[in-house]
Parts: C-alpha cells; sequence; structure tokens
C-alpha cells in the first residue's frame, strides 16, 4: 500500500523493512486480488502508485503481452522497485518507473489500454481527481481494477482489546489526515461519479481458522508487522501509548499460536470500463 512520501496518510513509511514487508504481502494476497483480474488484449498498462514493485511483478507474470508503465509520488519506492524488477528476468524491457502525482499525470489522452491500482485511494486526499486523470489517458474500452481496503471489517478472535485499539487509532490517524481506510465500499459511487461505465464491484475476503492453520499463523504474522509499520507515527502523533504497542504485540503473539484463533478481513475490489 504506496503512494506518496509526502502525504500524512501514508502510515507505514519507507523503510527497507516497509518495504520488503510490502513483496511479502503481495504474494500473500496475490490469489485473492488477481483470480477474476483479466487484461487479455491489453498492452499497455498503467499502474498507478505502484511503490515498490510489488504488485508490477505480478501483472508481468501473469500477463506476459503487457508492457506495464508505473507511477509513484515516492522516489524512495520507486528505486526499491528498479532494484526489485531488475532481479526478475521475465520484468526485462517491459516496463517504466516514473515520479508522479497521481492527479497529475505526465501522459496524454488514450496514451493506455489498460489501468491497475492496488491499496492505493486509500492514501491520496482526492480519489475522485486521480480515476478522472486515470480515466482521461485510458482508450475507449479499456478495462481498470482496483483493489482497496474496507479496514472496518477486521476481526481477530480471541478478543484482542490493545489490538482493537490500536486498530482504531491507526484508523483514525489515516482519516482525520486526508486518507481514507473504508474507501473499498465507496469504490461504486467514486467509479460512476468519475463517467466509468460497466461498473462491478466484488467483496474479497481472507477467512483462516481452523480448515488453513499455517496459513492463518502466517497471515497473522505478516498482519503484526503491517500494524506495527504504524507504531512509530501514531505513538509521535499521541494516537497510542507505548503500553497499548507492547499490549498488541503480546496478543498478536497469542492469538498466532492460539489452537482455535480466527483472522477476517475483507476488501473490495472493483472494475470498470471507459468508454
Amino acid at each position: 500500500m504506496s503512494e506518496t512520501n509526502e502525504s500524512p496518510a501514508y502510515l507505514h513509511g519507507f523503510s527497507s523493512v516497509e518495504q520488503a514487508r510490502l513483496m511479502k504481502q503481495a504474494r500473500l494476497l496475490e490469489s485473492t486480488i488477481f483470480n477474476h483480474v483479466d487484461y487479455t488484449g491489453a498492452r499497455r498498462l498503467l499502474e498507478v502508485g505502484s511503490g515498490v514493485g510489488a504488485q508490477t511483478e505480478i501483472l508481468l507474470r501473469r500477463f506476459p503481452d503487457v508492457h506495464v508503465s508505473c507511477v509513484d509520488l515516492s522516489e524512495l519506492q520507486l528505486q526499491a522497485a528498479k532494484q526489485n524488477l531488475a532481479t526478475m528476468p521475465w520484468c526485462r524491457d517491459r516496463y517504466s518507473l516514473q515520479q508522479a502525482d497521481a492527479g497529475r499525470l505526465p501522459f496524454g489522452a488514450r496514451d493506455f489500454d489498460a489501468a491497475f491500482l492496488c491499496w492505493v485511494l486509500e492514501h491520496v486526499p482526492s480519489p475522485a481527481r486521480v480515476l478522472s486523470e486515470v480515466r482521461r489517458v485510458l482508450a475507449p474500452g479499456s478495462p481498470i481494477y482496483i483493489t482497496e481496503v474496507m479496514n472496518s471489517s477486521f476481526l481477530l478472535h480471541p478478543y484482542s482489546p490493545n489490538t482493537w485499539r490500536y486498530w482504531m487509532a491507526f484508523n483514525d490517524f489515516q482519516y482525520d489526515n486526508g486518507g481514507d481506510p473504508f474507501i473499498g465500499a465507496k469504490l461504486g459511487n467514486l467509479l460512476l461519479a468519475g463517467g466509468y461505465r460497466d461498473v462491478a464491484t466484488e467483496i474479497k475476503t481472507v477467512h483462516l481458522d481452523n480448515r488453513e492453520p499455517a496459513r492463518r499463523k502466517d497471515m497473522i504474522a505478516f498482519w503484526e508487522e503491517l500494524l506495527l509499520s504504524a507504531a512509530d507515527s501514531l505513538m509521535e502523533a499521541g494516537r497510542v501509548t507505548q503500553d497499548v504497542v507492547d499490549g498488541m504485540r503480546r496478543e498478536m503473539h497469542d492469538v498466532q499460536n492460539d489452537p482455535d484463533a480466527v483472522f477476517f478481513y475483507a476488501f473490495v475490489q472493483a472494475r470498470a470500463t471507459v468508454y
């Protein structure tokens, strides 16, 4: 989930640890995010908020006919993307990286025939402006897929009060600083208002219990990494105390090792077409 080094709504920072977490996140959720994504016939794909190239690699691997033009506002993320993608032979000569504001894309009208946004609009101050710009640079008939958070869906069992306090502070901080941790539910309205057609949304769920104990353990461990990536920002802003952070870490460890643990999170993927 990456967009800008200037937006206070981006909680996670740009450390090497965080950049590695983004690569792990993409792999953990790949099958859920991409099971209905179809870019058949596309050749010139725009990826907005491409970050460290975590989704770029997947796009290039799954759709061998596309060239991906990546834009991100953070130079640090683009540098990491350059290093990451250079190690993958199937990506060679099939992508470009450019620093740009998603609300002022440096491309001409109809330059692309597909677009992909993942964990981006939650961090930008004006999602409608971004979608308007993306629509401007897409040719008629182009598909767009957008995957976004719906943070009110998170559930962890056994009940973990410090984790819940931390999660509420996490979402409040993002919302108060111009982001939107609940934007997934609003994608349909945003796309319709932006002039897109054939708008459809799908609820994607990660529901892990005793049926998949190994995957459940991996996901809870990853979720702790995600939460901790915001700890410095939240404590500096006075949103959580060190006691809450420490309590959250203990609870996540306990849940990870609980034989009856349940992890649930839902997010939203929208598909639309430009005419």
